[in-house]
């Protein structure tokens, strides 16, 4: 017997257990911070609440470019119904590989975003479609955005793990904000050198916030659980992209990995 989520009776995500009272106060708090925004490293500390943008050519609110049920993703994630995407436009990176450059670093498309209700919507979407998770992708210049949607989403029924897919240039404070609301942080940890960070990734800082980010996610959720059905419920799964001809990169990552985080 499985739940519509394909996850095993009795599951309760993070968030629930966390209450509407304290997801509405996190909500005012991280609100409250785009007014001068230090959402994420770039530290930009421009006024989102007035629309206005910089790094990441996001104002008040997010910009959404898809949301579908994911069958590429890790297998512990798809499961056999998929693992409910949203992809969030525009990044707070610059990797001269990404292979989203149309939606992470292109021109700034003439949308405004979506209002909390539209996203909370769009979650539920996902919920009715049998996804096992919400997937939020690219979502670290958008954290506010995202704990704006999730008590009307919870009022109507959001009951889905939430996986932070992220490439760990997050703040720790916008990941403090998170602390008992993600159930899954999946972040994709790239370079450990400072010059090939600055060349590759245009974030010279990117290392140490990346361990930093890493460590805390591992703090809050621990090691990665399955459940029965090979569904992931809770913890860290990291992702590494090997780059050609930078195997030593890979090499200090793992040995970093081991010798960190167990």
């Amino acid at each position: 017997m499985v739940t519509s989520f394909g996850g095993p009776p009795g599951f309760t995500p993070a968030y629930l257990r966390l209450g509407l009272d304290e997801l509405r106060s996190r909500t005012a708090e991280a609100l409250e911070g785009l007014a001068s925004c230090r959402v994420c490293p770039r530290d930009c500390e421009v006024d989102r609440l007035q629309d206005r943008w910089s790094a990441c050519k996001t104002g008040r609110y997010a910009v959404v470019s898809s949301a579908f049920p994911h069958l590429g993703e890790e297998n512990c994630l798809r499961g056999w119904n998929g693992s409910g995407t949203i992809f969030f436009g525009h990044c707070n990176l610059r990797c001269v590989f990404c292979q989203n450059f149309d939606i992470s670093q292109g021109i700034r498309p003439p949308s405004d975003g979506i209002p909390p209700q539209v996203l909370a919507g769009l979650m539920l979407s996902l919920q009715r479609r049998g996804c096992h998770n919400i997937n939020l992708v690219t979502p670290e210049h958008v954290v506010p955005q995202v704990l704006e949607a999730l008590p009307p989403a919870v009022e109507q029924g959001l009951r889905l793990p939430i996986v932070y897919n992220t490439s760990a240039y997050d703040s720790l404070h916008s990941l403090s904000l998170l602390d008992g609301i993600v159930d899954i942080y999946m972040p994709d940890i790239k370079f450990f050198s400072a010059s090939r960070s600055k060349r590759y990734l245009k974030a010279e800082d990117y290392p140490q916030v990346a361990k930093a980010a890493v460590m805390e996610m591992q703090r809050q959720v621990g090691v990665l659980e399955i459940d029965a059905s090979g569904l992931a419920r809770r913890g860290v799964l990291i992702r590494h992209l090997v780059m050609p001809g930078l195997e030593e990169e890979t090499q200090h990552i793992l040995e970093w990995i081991a010798g960190e985080l167990g």
